[in-house]
């Protein structure tokens, strides 16, 4: 699959994302700040990456945390995992957020989330007036349990 990507004034000195190994899911999103930026503890922050995508349609792009930040740091995304949209063509920022107790640093390429390119379907809704029986039913929150039945 082609996605078309531009790389926006603000970025024309950062690479282009990148799959870090051959088995990436994501493709590494890259901050592109002019100065260094700080998130306080308990804030949040849309982070430019100084680039828009034009995606096919029946496929978006889910930004996603990053492991190494959200275990190390505690910065993850506010809204993981967010989509992009086929028809959107603005600037792709990270609604990052800080759950530690100490400020995160932000600096010119820094890696700060990981972009997943995914097919998707739209459905076709049709209301009925009952829904099948299933084994769980309407159980929500919970219902299966916290323990494996063998």
């Amino acid at each position: 699959m082609k996605v078309g990507i531009k790389k926006l004034p603000h970025a024309t000195d950062l690479p282009l994302p990148h799959y870090a190994t051959p088995g990436s899911a994501g493709l590494d999103l890259l901050a592109a700040v002019d100065a260094e930026m700080v998130i306080e503890p308990g804030k949040r922050a849309a982070v430019p990456t100084g680039i828009a995508i034009e995606l096919p349609l029946g496929v978006e792009a889910q930004v996603r945390p990053r492991s190494g930040l959200a275990l190390n740091q505690g910065i993850t995304c506010l809204n993981a995992p967010g989509t992009i949209d086929s028809d959107y063509r603005g600037e792709i920022k990270a609604i990052l957020i800080n759950h530690s107790d100490q400020p995160f640093q932000i600096s010119r390429g820094m890696k700060i989330a990981q972009m997943v390119i995914a097919r998707h379907e739209q459905a076709e809704l049709v209301e009925v007036d009952a829904l099948s029986e299933s084994e769980r039913g309407a159980g929500g929150f919970g219902s299966t349990g916290m323990t494996v039945k063998v």
